[in-house]
């Protein structure tokens, strides 16, 4: 494996999000930017074969939200397409831009339920970041939906349930060629909003300008969401964005990264090491010794379902230091890529729900609500709903129903409580 070709490792969350990085500074050409043809993996290591439809073209439209491609995709947990009376589902290839600002393409999927949506706003669009699947192509959210293993079911089919259209990104680099940008603020933010844009350009979706759209992630995805939420009034200003409902935000991967660090979920860390390295175009290959390079090379395939696989690993063992990941991160050029991922920098440009877990056991608590409070300070309406199911999978469920009562007031036209007295 070459040192110009691994320009990263990264560290992250749980079956739904994480992350931190580690590296030093390296060049990276065309070919190396994930979501575009030919892109290389940070590690080198070949991609196995993907379906056609994930190939990116050539040349990539510029604007961002085009449809580059659609077809059929097959209904979560519904492969003979027994549902297909009651919603259409589409797979998507549509542009968006990476961290710096280049066209990309990215994958995903989108359902507009048949039934007439009743309420008092027009048919509601929820943009849904997905919360940790892995680096492997084969985790991609649209390409799980066929196997039966996508455990964002439980959220998807909820809101499309409610007569919400729903658009699912697979985020760059998911699906497409080169590695997953995995806990990378701006991307993940982007391919978020850019899913909003792809969904009203769709043909036949029935969405426009004048749709309430709504943002909405655990984990991973509540770190993309609070991300585009961000990003949303420079970004994507047109967009009809009414809320967000966030739900265990990684605001703060160092708080992450030290807190999974060797721990049942090391190989979430694994995963974002890679993605924001990538992301930041950082060469790792210095930092691994022979041992780190084939640990990374294996991990570019890997799902959440192999968590356990990669539990528990001394990380200070793949390094040519001895230092393990939570060490490595206080030092540069680390120091700086992880402060670049931080959430709570910028005032979201409209209310928004956090629910997080007392007990959660990967994200800490204390993070999300530090991303409430600044959020609070920057004069956003913040709803905070601190869960009392413990651990980091207990806290999705109650992450998705709070969300439906949040939308449903938010494109109603209410507010909630405004939690910052409390933050």
């Amino acid at each position: 494996m070459s040192s110009t070709k691994m320009r990263a490792v990264a560290a992250a969350a749980v079956v739904c999000a994480l992350g931190l990085p580690l590296a030093g500074q390296a060049t990276a050409g065309p070919a190396d930017i994930p979501g575009t043809a030919g892109a290389q993996t940070i590690t080198g290591t070949p991609e196995p074969a993907r379906p056609a439809f994930y190939e990116p073209p050539a040349s990539i439209p510029s604007t961002p939200g085009t449809i580059i491609r659609s077809e059929p995709a097959p209904l979560l947990l519904d492969p003979f397409g027994l549902s297909s009376s009651l919603v259409t589902a589409t797979r998507i290839m549509y542009s968006s831009t990476d961290g710096d600002g280049i066209p990309i393409a990215v994958t995903g999927t989108v359902f507009v339920p048949k039934a007439q949506y009743i309420g008092v706003s027009k048919r509601p669009l929820i943009s849904y970041a997905p919360g940790t699947q892995g680096l492997g192509d084969r985790c991609a959210p649209s390409r799980q939906m066929e196997s039966f293993v996508e455990y964002e079911g439980v959220g998807i089919s909820r809101t499309v349930g409610r007569g919400y259209a729903v658009g699912v990104t697979d985020f760059q680099g998911l699906g497409t060629p080169g590695t997953h940008t995995y806990m990378a603020r701006e991307p993940q933010g982007r391919a978020t909003l850019d899913m909003a844009r792809a969904a009203k350009n769709l043909q036949g979706s029935g969405l426009d300008d004048t749709n309430p759209i709504g943002l909405m992630g655990y984990s991973q995805g509540g770190g993309a969401a609070a991300a585009a939420a961000e990003l949303a009034s420079s970004y994507a200003p047109e967009l009809n964005i009414k809320g967000s409902a966030i739900g265990a935000p990684p605001a703060d991967l160092a708080k992450v990264g030290a807190n999974i660090d060797g721990t049942t979920y090391t190989l979430f860390a694994l995963f974002a090491m890679l993605g924001v390295a990538t992301s930041e175009h950082i060469d790792v290959a210095p930092y691994l010794n022979d041992a780190g390079k084939q640990l990374a090379g294996q991990v570019e395939d890997a799902c959440v379902l192999d968590l356990f696989e990669y539990a528990n690993l001394d990380t200070s063992k793949y390094t040519k230091s001895g230092k393990d990941l939570t060490s490595l991160l206080s030092e540069e050029p680390f120091r700086s890529a992880v402060a670049n991922q931080k959430i709570g920098k910028i005032k979201p440009n409209a209310p928004v729900q956090i629910n997080h877990a007392i007990g959660d056991d990967v994200i800490p608590y204390a993070v999300g609500k530090k991303l409430g409070s600044d959020w609070c300070d920057k004069g956003t309406r913040v709803t905070f709903n601190a869960g009392l199911i413990p651990t980091h999978v207990g806290g999705f469920v109650p992450h998705v129903e709070k969300s439906m009562w949040f939308f449903e007031a938010r494109f109603a036209g209410h507010n909630q409580v405004n939690s910052c007295w409390l933050l």
